[in-house]
């Protein structure tokens, strides 16, 4: 389990998350919870936020003329969330995204949807570069409240292994 609680002082206990690349095993699976109830406010502002001007997230009156009827949100803001989702299990003791790939939106998301994600780790090697780290990737899932896929997506990241300094300032 990667939640711990450690003792803080003296009738004080601190909750701690997060897996550290020694922790982390090929073939298992994460499911992250809680889920997201995604609000047609939350798409117009990430809309607004990313200067992302396609009128199928924010104009009903266009979007109602589309294959879908309706406006969908933003395909970012399904990843951004789907992201969100998985730090406690994923990447809490990352110490450097490197990269995602493959990102495939398989359905449309809408207003009033509720988004779930798991990651399944693919791989995981030693850095090379850092004797302190190690390199895992996943693949992240994220679905509505149907169970269907709507997004997936390849993430690698540099986790930090046990007793790297990151270890230390987690103690504050």
């Amino acid at each position: 389990m990667t939640q711990t609680h450690v003792p803080a002082g003296e009738r004080r206990i601190r909750e701690r998350f997060g897996r550290y690349y020694e922790d982390f095993a090929v073939g298992e699976i994460y499911e992250h919870r809680p889920g997201r109830t995604i609000s047609e406010t939350d798409n117009t502002w990430f809309t607004l936020l990313t200067m992302n001007t396609h009128p199928m997230h924010f104009d009903a009156e266009y979007a109602k003329h589309s294959e879908f009827g309706r406006c969908i949100v933003c395909s970012p803001l399904t990843v951004a969330i789907m992201v969100g989702q998985s730090v406690t299990d994923v990447s809490q003791k990352a110490i450097a995204n490197l990269g995602w790939t493959n990102i495939r939106m398989t359905a449309p998301l809408f207003a009033g949807d509720t988004l779930t994600s798991e990651s399944e780790v693919v791989a995981k090697r030693d850095s090379r570069s850092r004797p302190d780290a190690g390199i895992v990737t996943v693949i992240t899932r994220g679905f509505n409240q149907h169970g269907t896929l709507v997004c997936d997506f390849e993430r690698t990241i540099l986790v930090a292994r046990r007793g790297h300094p990151l270890e230390e300032r987690a103690n504050y």
